[in-house]
């Protein structure tokens, strides 16, 4: 086992595929010999080379254009979006080319690629470099959606995502990159569409996605030592495909389901989780679903504005203390 940054892990994760197959090839702005904005991809146009590691102009719609046609001729390509705001720049691809390109082609050509992007808050990056824009990217048919929380699952899901044959956008959040986590030596390869049960518990279920989820360990924690609230910790991972059994059976086991969310409460992932587990295990509930989000506005600047917005572990310990002792939601 090694102790690697989430950042570290990042470039260990491309290095393993592009080492594995020479099709892989990795694109963005600053991300050759500069290493990347965030310094997550140093050393892989040394490691690579010009050829297989570009450096690309500041133009998302280039970047993703060039991905896709690399794409549709055979090679599987990576590309960098530095900051997830600027999915914006370029969401005719997200929305309507990349996940539409088998069905408008009678399936004579595939759309094999991976979009990387920095995302979520925290950072103090304000309201256009900041956000958590998952539920942009979920709600698209033909694309799939993943957020990894920790070092080895970036290595394991990246890898997933790599060898699938879809589009993949693979959120890396701008917050967990100096997180460290251990890691086995060797190849790593994780399935996309599973979550993780990281702590277990019978008497609520909390959901949380990337930088969440260690605020939904510490909280879990906090409610046990000081409420006798015995939660279990499910790591949502991947939103398309999404792992609902893991979850409904969580609920079933509990009879409650708490989402912790940083994307603005308006059509939220976790309103999509909420709505399944209304449909599907309604009668294993034995109270309400409530979520806990970031208020549905542009996300501050300031430091102590942007600590108020996004969901927090005394946030989440009060939310849930208060619910599950029966008091007003």
């Amino acid at each position: 086992m090694a102790e690697l940054t989430y950042r570290d892990a990042v470039t260990r994760a491309i290095a393993q595929e592009m080492e594995r197959d020479t099709k892989v090839v990795f694109l963005g702005e600053d991300v050759a010999k500069a290493g990347g904005v965030f310094k997550a991809t140093v050393g892989l146009y040394e490691q690579f080379g010009g050829l297989r590691v570009r450096d690309t102009p500041i133009s998302e719609q280039a970047i993703l254009g060039a991905a896709m046609g690399a794409a549709m001729t055979g090679l599987r390509p990576i590309a960098e979006i530095m900051f997830s705001d600027f999915a914006a720049v370029c969401f005719d691809f997200i929305a309507n080319e990349f996940p539409k390109l088998r069905y408008m082609t009678a399936g004579q050509l595939g759309c094999p690629l991976v979009v990387r992007t920095g995302n979520g808050g925290g950072a103090r990056f304000g309201a256009q470099h900041s956000q958590s824009i998952e539920n942009w990217t979920m709600m698209i048919p033909g694309l799939k959606v993943v957020a990894p929380s920790s070092p080895v699952d970036v290595i394991g899901l990246m890898a997933a995502a790599v060898r699938d044959d879809n589009p993949v956008i693979f959120h890396e959040h701008k917050s967990l990159y100096a997180v460290k986590g251990e890691v086995p030596e060797g190849e790593i390869v994780d399935t996309l569409g599973t979550a993780k049960i990281l702590r277990p518990g019978k008497d609520a279920t909390i959901v949380a996605l990337a930088l969440m989820v260690p605020r939904a360990l510490e909280a879990a924690q906090t409610l046990a030592a000081e409420h006798g609230i015995d939660c279990e910790v499910i790591d949502v991972r991947s939103l398309v495909p999404l792992d609902t059994n893991t979850i409904l059976s969580s609920v079933a086991k509990t009879g409650r389901l708490f989402t912790v969310e940083e994307n603005p409460r308006l059509c939220g992932w976790g309103a999509e989780i909420a709505s399944i587990v209304a449909d599907e295990a309604f009668w294993d509930l034995d109270g309400p679903i409530v979520r806990i989000t970031t208020p549905h506005i542009p996300l501050p600047a300031a430091d102590h504005l942007e600590d108020l917005a996004l969901p927090n572990a005394p946030r989440i310990v009060e939310r849930i203390a208060r619910v599950m002792n029966g008091s007003a939601r």
